[in-house]
């Protein structure tokens, strides 16, 4: 029988040796409740990083989402079904972050401006077109961009 000290020490090992194995050791100890034996440090570290990705995603998402949304607006004649997929799938994703963790919503509005401004810098990569093209200030309002209707509207089908 194993004291607790070494059951930790033992489940601190695996989460330096094996990642997958202490993850599905730390799930059994939790089932079991067998807490003393749990290695709470890294327990914890890994729960705040889950909450950390999941910001990162929505941030991530949300530039690749007003970036296509500028290159869609500011070059008309290149528009492609290849861009309106890519605006739809990051809404949809966005959507769904938000609908899982509805408390990402305040942080979606915080990033809102920042995450506009890293989409200026790639549509402008992408298009070739100067930043100077784009406005300074996001022409769509953080609510719109997560509203279908209006990305309906802003991106019809029959235009592509």
């Amino acid at each position: 029988m194993t004291t607790n000290l070494q059951a930790t020490s033992l489940s601190n090992h695996l989460y330096d040796q094996d990642y997958c194995l202490w993850l599905e050791t730390t799930a059994k100890l939790l089932r079991s409740r067998q807490l003393e034996s749990l290695d709470f440090e890294h327990l914890i570290e890994e729960i705040e990083d889950m909450g950390k990705e999941k910001r990162r995603e929505l941030k991530n998402r949300l530039i690749v989402l007003l970036m296509h949304l500028l290159k869609y607006q500011y070059q008309p004649e290149r528009r492609s079904a290849s861009w309106v997929s890519t605006i739809w799938e990051q809404h949809y994703q966005i959507e769904s972050l938000l609908e899982d963790s509805p408390s990402l919503k305040p942080y979606y509005l915080e990033i809102f401006s920042d995450c506009y401004s890293k989409a200026v810098r790639a549509a402008s990569t992408e298009t070739k077109l100067s930043t100077k093209a784009f406005p300074t200030d996001s022409p769509f309002l953080p609510d719109d961009v997560i509203n279908p209707d209006f990305i309906v509207v802003l991106v019809s089908q029959d235009e592509v």
